[in-house]
């Protein structure tokens, strides 16, 4: 599907919370460690320190991340260039490797009531339990969160 495609509808509201979500290219289980994890996981830091966004859950699965973020000083298109184009950058420089990490695009979901971002944020923290990679919510280490786990 092109960017335009994908584009089409879209909205990027300051102070709005999505949820979005991006896969590594053919669904590659590329996030399989720490420090591959990182590459992805001091992006989200980063554009937080920046001032563009605030993160209030993430997790980073083996083949795709979920994060929900509240918009801050960017758009969701920016965002997300900034988080695949950074992260795939320090990934293939760990790794010595070239080419794409993530898929064209990404999806994302518009949060429209404050009540449910903990309903969102406990829904990607249990997606790792879903997936077989941990045995109860907040066991999975490659995931964060603003709300207690018990």
């Amino acid at each position: 599907m092109s960017s335009e495609k994908l584009n089409a509808g879209r909205r990027s509201l300051s102070g709005q919370c999505y949820v979005l979500t991006t896969t590594c290219r053919f669904r590659q289980r590329r996030f399989l460690d720490a420090a591959s994890v990182s590459c992805v996981s001091d992006q989200f830091r980063e554009i937080e320190a920046q001032g563009r966004a605030r993160s209030l859950a993430w997790v980073v699965m083996p083949d795709h991340l979920h994060w929900l973020l509240e918009l801050r000083s960017s758009t969701l298109a920016d965002i997300a260039r900034r988080l695949k184009s950074s992260s795939a950058l320090a990934y293939n420089r760990m790794h010595g490797r070239r080419g794409a990490l993530w898929q064209a695009g990404y999806f994302d979901h518009a949060v429209r009531v404050d009540a449910s971002l903990h309903r969102h944020a406990m829904y990607l923290m249990g997606n790792p339990v879903r997936a077989g990679l941990a045995d109860v919510v907040g066991q999975y280490p490659f995931a964060w969160c603003v709300w207690p786990m018990d």
